[in-house]
């Protein structure tokens, strides 16, 4: 296998990347199986329940921070991106983490309303899951 560069095309995980483009477009979702469980894609079976039975559900616009912290040492994927806050959100039937953006570590809370989004680590340039918060 040779070495990759940053003019390289990046490999695409389609479950994750199918989601950012869902989110980027305005159109995020989750899976849900028929239990009412809520998962991420992708997913070919309910992990709560074995359910295989899985239809996309439209993702709420907005949801809330259940826990959150600041990250002062990365690894070296997000060096560069140092400091920064990394959070749970609660989106009504599924749990999204990522970066939160738009508000400053020492002002975030839990309970803060974020949306989400897409943006790119500074150490690498990849597309991550952004919670934005403004």
């Amino acid at each position: 296998m040779s070495d990759q560069n940053a003019d390289d095309e990046r490999v695409r995980d389609d479950g994750y990347d199918d989601l950012l483009d869902a989110i980027e477009s305005g159109e995020g979702f989750y899976i849900e199986c028929p239990e009412g469980h809520g998962s991420l894609p992708p997913r070919r079976v309910c992990p709560h329940c074995g359910a295989t039975e899985l239809e996309e559900v439209p993702l709420p616009e907005s949801g809330e921070i259940e826990t959150f912290t600041t990250v002062h040492v990365a690894s070296p994927e997000f060096a560069d991106d140092a400091p920064y806050v990394t959070a749970v959100a609660d989106f009504g039937g599924v749990r999204l983490t990522g970066q939160v953006r738009g508000v400053e570590p020492e002002a975030l809370e839990v309970g803060t309303e974020v949306t989400p989004d897409v943006g790119e680590s500074e150490t690498a340039g990849e597309r991550v899951l952004i919670l934005r918060a403004d």
